[in-house]
Formats: structure tokens, C-alpha cells, sequence
């Protein structure tokens, strides 16, 4: 296998950058790029690190930094490795890189690090995946998943589940396939409760799919409301910054203001919309036609209304076209004498929050939004599914395990049933890696970052 380089760390100006080699030849291509002060890479002893120059293939210095050995298998690829500490400025670092280039690596592809660290039995898929999921958190749960999975945490309980339905498949295969050797006849209470154990672990963990999914992809969420309202208000407060113009003047925002910003645990893909209301404004009209179709389309609806003045025709308008989709009702400028409650608006959601948008209301959004998207049984330090993946084969598992049960408690025979748990193990082999083509590999290495 050839050996392979390239930048680690963000491609842009910063105070260091990391330029990683691995394969069999990496230390010999390092010792041709860097000069420690004293002695030279090949000498350097595993796990550690040494000063010196970084020279071009004529001896010319091109910047100072530091060399770090790791030798196989000890290290993340499982591979010989090392790493080149430089400054952190664009021309220079990928001006090293070439040197490595020339004096023998090659470009490793997007995830290839990652991906012979699985090769080579250093990770197993899921912690592999993991990996991605660690640099993207973007909140404490979503970072606590991925660093429980990066330590194999749902990769061992999809193992214990695996585990057992191979000792199941053992004793039922022994028991059908050697009638002869008198093996005792396997027990159907031992094997409907061995089953069930195996269901209960897989649906605890599929439970927690759509709860997962919010806390790591964020929400589509649209702003809606008439004009006036305190739509922009509102979307500044929970950005805690100004991004939407606020005026006292109807129809200020003409056009989709869009951000993101994170409510609690919640991450929320906002965008604030123009204000819905009758008008003679060609522009206005195109900015309320583009807030319609984002209604329309949201994941999320937050219905801002105020709550000084009754509903009209336009409010109720609004409601019905709302009716039926993921709703947060907010009644705002209660800081002026209410004419409207939460109760008014039990029709059309449940979730109804009063605030005054100048002044406070982000916390009262962040408990009603939780309250709507993390179930009620949702556990904060659960593991979530790093991509539609793994849910796939969770889900098929457990339908196979599901039927398996269905089969055994209606009488047939036990074959019938041994097919069914086989189809369920290989769901969870191929989830954890053990049993996956090369065509899966490659795609879930495609969707990392070059350098890791």
C-alpha cells in the first residue's frame, strides 16, 4: 500500500499546521523533508517528537517546526506515521507538502487516514464514522454521542445483540442439522426471552433516532407572522445579534433573512420572513410569495403574533394554513394589555408561548422547542446514529427480529425461524463493519475531510 500525505489542519492562516504521512515508507520520506537538530527521523524512537529545519529537496530551508514519530501499530492509521508541525501559513504549508510529494507520497484521498485505520482493525466502522460526527458537534449532547461512539460505546452494545444471536444460531444449527448426536430440543421460552432482550436493545436505540437527528442536523425552522409582529425582533433576540432590520414601519422585510443559532440543545435553521398582509408593493408581494412557499416548506413553524390586538382575517388565515404542520405559536408585545391568550389558539397547537420579544422570551422558546422535539423517555448522554447508515440497518434488524419472534410464537418450524435471525445478524454485521462490501467503504470514507 503507498504511503500518503496530506494537510491535517485547516487549510488557511493560522499559528501551526499539521501535515500527516503514513504507509511502510514514511519515515524514510520524512527523514528526505526534515532535519532534526540532532540525529535524524529514522533513528527517532516511537512517540516522540524532535526540532529541526524542513529543507526542500536542494537543501533549501523552507521553514522550522517539529517532527512526530508514531510507529506501527501504535498509531491512528495502524501504519507507520509521522507528523510535521509547521507555521501556519498557506504558501508555506502546502509548499512542504509538495517536498513530501516529491521525495515519494502520494495525495491521500478524503477520509483515507480514517479509512486504514478501519482497514487495518483500529476502529471498527461505526467508531470510524464517529470520527466525522466529533468535528461536526455542534452542541454538548451531539458532542458527547460522538466522543461515546468514538470510544465504541453503540458499536458494543450492537455487538452484544450480534454476539447473541450468533450463539442462538449455534445452538439452533446444531440442533436441526445433527438430529442424530440426541441434543436437547431448543427451549421456545429460552429463545422467545433471548429474542425479546435482543428487540428491547435495538428499539431503545432506534427510539432515539428523531430526537438525534434534530440535535445534530438542526431544524428548517421559518419565522412567519403579519407584519409588525416582531417576527425580526424576535429573530435577533434568539440570534443575540441584529440580523433583521427592525422598524415600527409595516413591511420592512422584504426578502428571506436566513441564520443559524442554537436554542437550548436545539440547533434551529432560521429564516425570517416577510410579512404576510395584503399590499400594493410589487417587491413586498415577492417577499410574502417567498415566505408562503417557505411555510410551506418548513420542517418548523414559528407563528409570531401580537398579542395586543384581536385575530383578523389575516391571523386566521395564517392559523389554517398552519393547521397541520409542526407548530410553535408565539404571542408577543406582552408587555402591552393582551387581547389574546393561549388558550385562543388550542385549535391549532399545543405548544403556545408568551413573551415580549424586546425584552425577554429565548428561554420560554427553548423549553417549548425541547418539549416538541425531544421525547419525553429522550435520554441526554444516549448514542445517536451518525447517518441514515446505521439507522438503516437498526431498523432492518429489527424487523427481522420482530418477525423471528412473530414466526416462533405462531408455531413454525424453528429453520423458518433460524432464516430470519440470520437476516438480522447480517444487518448488524454490516452496520458495525464486520460484514460490508467495499462499495459501502468507500462511500462512507468519501464523506470525510482530506487529512483525516
Amino acid at each position: 500500500m503507498s504511503t500518503i500525505a496530506a494537510i491535517s489542519t485547516p487549510q488557511g492562516t493560522g499559528g501551526i499546521s499539521v501535515i500527516r504521512i503514513s504507509g511502510e515508507s514514511a519515515f524514510e520520506i520524512a527523514d528526505r523533508v526534515f532535519k532534526p537538530s540532532k540525529g535524524s527521523v529514522l533513528k527517532m524512537s516511537a512517540n516522540t517528537c524532535k526540532y529541526g529545519k524542513i529543507v526542500s529537496a536542494d537543501e533549501t530551508i523552507l521553514d522550522d517546526g517539529v517532527v512526530t514519530v508514531f510507529k506501527s501499530p501504535n498509531s491512528y492509521t495502524g501504519e507507520d506515521t509521522c507528523e510535521i508541525s509547521c507555521h501556519g501559513g498557506i504558501y508555506v504549508t502546502r509548499r512542504i507538502l509538495r517536498e513530501i510529494f516529491k521525495a515519494g507520497a502520494v495525495p491521500a484521498s478524503a477520509g483515507e487516514f480514517t479509512k486504514r485505520a478501519f482497514l487495518n482493525g483500529k476502529l471498527s466502522l461505526t467508531q470510524a464514522e464517529a470520527v466525522m460526527d466529533l468535528i461536526s458537534a455542534n452542541g454538548s449532547q451531539t458532542l458527547n454521542s460522538a466522543v461515546n461512539a468514538r470510544q465504541g460505546r453503540l458499536y458494543k452494545q450492537i455487538k452484544q445483540v450480534s454476539d447473541r444471536l450468533v450463539t442462538i444460531l449455534g445452538e439452533l444449527a446444531a440442533w436441526v442439522d445433527y438430529p442424530e448426536e440426541d441434543l436437547p430440543e431448543a427451549d421456545p421460552v429460552a429463545l422467545e426471552n433471548s429474542i425479546d432482550s435482543a428487540i428491547s436493545v435495538l428499539e431503545r436505540i432506534l427510539k432515539n433516532y428523531d430526537s438525534g437527528k434534530v440535535l445534530r442536523d438542526g431544524i428548517d425552522t421559518a419565522i412567519v407572522g403579519k407584519a409588525n409582529v416582531g417576527k425580526s425582533t424576535l429573530m435577533n433576540n434568539i440570534l443575540g445579534f441584529e440580523r433583521s432590520i427592525v422598524t415600527d414601519i409595516e413591511g420592512t422585510t422584504r426578502d428571506i433573512v436566513e441564520e443559524t443559532a442554537r436554542v437550548g440543545e436545539i440547533l434551529l435553521r432560521l429564516s425570517d420572513t416577510a410579512g404576510l398582509r395584503e399590499t400594493g408593493d410589487i417587491i413586498e408581494n415577492m417577499g410574502i410569495e417567498l415566505s408562503r412557499k417557505k411555510l410551506d416548506t418548513a420542517q418548523l413553524v414559528i407563528a409570531v403574533f401580537d398579542s395586543s390586538s384581536p385575530l383578523d382575517s389575516s391571523d386566521l388565515e395564517l392559523l389554517e394554513r398552519i393547521k397541520n404542520k409542526k407548530t410553535l405559536i408565539v404571542l408577543n408585545k406582552t408587555d402591552l394589555e393582551q387581547k389574546l391568550f393561549a388558550n385562543d389558539f388550542s385549535d391549532y397547537s399545543r405548544c403556545v408561548v408568551e413573551i415580549s420579544a424586546k425584552n425577554e422570551g429565548t428561554d420560554k422558546i427553548a423549553n417549548a422547542l425541547e418539549e416538541m422535539f425531544l421525547n419525553n423517555d429522550f435520554d441526554p448522554h444516549t448514542d445517536f446514529f451518525a447517518n441514515e447508515r446505521q439507522h438503516a440497518c437498526t431498523e432492518k434488524a429489527y424487523e427481522k427480529l420482530i418477525d423471528a419472534k412473530d414466526s416462533l410464537l405462531s408455531g413454525i418450524s424453528l429453520d423458518c425461524v433460524s432464516v430470519t435471525l440470520e437476516s438480522a445478524l447480517e444487518s448488524l454485521l454490516e452496520l458495525a463493519g464486520e460484514r460490508v462490501t467495499d462499495a459501502v467503504v468507500d462511500d462512507v470514507f468519501s464523506r470525510f475531510c482530506v487529512g483525516k
